[in-house]
């Protein structure tokens, strides 16, 4: 069986508590911004005042469900600063962890909410189905572009036509905007924690390591997820993370029939705990040195700052880290807050900068003219990082080593004019989860189309996000547009391609786009 910890953190109505700080917002037109107050030092009573209610009322906080030691308050307050304080169990405290100010009431916290008019939406607007299908591009900036009308905020593309073809002039990159940009964002990153990434409500998921093998891959489909922390129930304590790359060497494994001996039938009773014992005897073989180690769990605490997570996150090569919770010094009794994101980072750095985008000058400019990404060479290059693509008639199991071997996490499926036609993940694979179909098939005689077909077939939001599973760009495109896209939830990358033919010119990932922001 695996646990489920919901976490519901509903917004909080005031009630008669806010009259005061409404009547301001009502009485002066000014927009009031949701705010969340978080005390996770424990108590039985917790409140919390300030000068938002003058510091003559006090605003109980409500324990989040699953975390009886974390209380919370979300309230609408007017932009500007407010102070604020804890009254917990009749003795007033602030937030050492947090900015603090020296006032009338003695140290308090003190917190800045911002908000401006939007130069640019952080979501996009809803697109009709029509003939979109699986993939999502700009229409309208491909017809700009074809017709050779690309002035974006001031920087124009000059076009000249050599050999029939479309060459654009990249333009100039001021190395003091991009360097004063990624200071803002880097101090941006610094100064803000893991908490800010908690949704209002959701649900975290952790599996038994003692769990089957089967169930695992089972769950994950059910749930529509990709990943899930391990819980070691023996221990007490999160041990580690099951992915879709999982699934992906054991699917490959059954198919060689060699090195952890995992076969068709032991998947059924086969435990995680036994297969990371034989994922590591895999590594071994495959490296040939004889000596692997257990990795140990990279986990995140709430406290963590931003930018300590997104280099964490870079540093390991994971897609996700798990944020976990304890009260007690030695670590005892983990709480699972949530499975943070580069994609949750993101969107934090977007709503940020969307009221104050004059703050990145880089923002505007187009992603060609940074090092961003991985591109096709152009003729007569040689250099740089090769760009992995299959045609749809390739094996599945062609997929899956390229996968393992070019250690990516997606491949652009593509006809053979290179245009876009799909993109094959790893996530993908849950799909073979459906009435056990990993099972009846041959990985080396389904072919990617297949693969794909019985995905949709299955009729789940698995690799959809608002309908479409190819996210592209124009190598036009301005950064803040990339930006957007990518801090939508599911979108872990977005395909480069050319206008009017969707021949893949490149690709950016979440990780491509964070080591640029921080020049990492």
């Amino acid at each position: 069986m695996f646990k489920m910890c919901e976490l519901r953190l509903g917004m909080y109505s005031l009630g008669a508590d806010s009259v005061s700080e409404s009547s301001v917002g009502a009485a002066t037109g000014v927009n009031l911004i949701p705010a969340r107050f978080v005390w996770p030092y424990g108590g039985t009573s917790v409140f919390i005042s300030g000068s938002f209610t003058r510091w003559t009322e006090s605003i109980p906080m409500s324990p989040v469900e699953g975390c009886p030691l974390v209380f919370q308050a979300i309230l609408s307050l007017p932009p500007g600063y407010h102070q604020y304080k804890f009254f917990v169990d009749g003795e007033w405290r602030h937030d050492e962890r947090l900015p603090i100010v020296s006032g009338n009431y003695g140290i308090v916290n003190i917190r800045r909410l911002i908000r401006e008019p939007d130069p640019f939406p952080l979501t996009l607007a809803p697109e009709t189905p029509r003939s979109r299908s699986h993939m999502d591009v700009d229409e309208e900036a491909l017809e700009s572009v074809i017709s050779l009308n690309s002035i974006h905020h001031n920087y124009s593309f000059h076009v000249t036509v050599i050999d029939d073809t479309l060459q654009e002039a990249v333009p100039n990159v001021s190395s003091v905007d991009l360097e004063v940009s990624r200071r803002r964002i880097s101090v941006f990153l610094s100064t803000h924690t893991a908490y800010e990434l908690l949704p209002e409500s959701g649900k975290v998921i952790a599996l038994d390591v003692n769990l089957p093998v089967k169930q695992a891959f089972h769950i994950l489909y059910e749930q529509g997820i990709t990943v899930a922390p391990l819980w070691d129930f023996c221990n007490a304590q999160f041990v580690g993370v099951i992915t879709a790359s999982d699934f992906v060497l054991i699917l490959r494994e059954l198919q060689l029939g060699h090195g952890s001996n995992l076969t068709e039938e032991e998947l059924e009773t086969h435990t995680i705990a036994a297969w990371k014992e034989g994922k590591m005897h895999i590594k071994r073989q495959t490296d040939g040195n004889g000596r692997v180690f257990p990795r140990r769990l990279i986990q995140a605490g709430p406290y963590d700052s931003l930018k300590d997570l997104s280099v964490k996150i870079m540093q390991n090569d994971v897609a996700t880290v798990p944020i976990i919770h304890s009260a007690s010094q030695d670590g005892s009794f983990p709480q699972l807050l949530h499975i943070a994101s580069l994609s949750g980072i993101l969107k934090c750095i977007c709503r940020h900068f969307r009221h104050s985008s004059s703050l990145l000058p880089i923002l505007q400019q187009p992603i060609c003219s940074f090092p961003l990404g991985t591109w096709l060479p152009k003729i007569g290059e040689s250099n740089g990082r090769p760009l992995a693509m299959l045609r749809p008639s390739a094996s599945l199991y062609s997929a899956l080593s390229l996968l393992i071997q070019a250690q990516v996490s997606s491949i652009p499926i593509v006809d053979d004019n290179d245009s876009l036609l799909d993109i094959y993940s790893r996530s993908d694979i849950t799909a073979l989860a459906k009435d056990k179909a990993y099972a009846r098939i041959q990985l080396d005689e389904m072919s990617i189309y297949q693969a794909l077909q019985l995905g949709q077939d299955a009729s789940s939001p698995h690799g959809f996000v608002n309908g479409q599973r190819c996210h592209m760009c124009l190598r036009s495109d301005p950064l803040h547009k990339v930006m957007e896209r990518l801090a939508n939830p599911g979108v872990r990358r977005l395909v480069i391609v050319e206008a009017g033919s969707k021949r893949v010119e490149g690709i950016i990932s979440l990780s491509d786009l964070f080591r640029f922001l921080l020049g990492f």
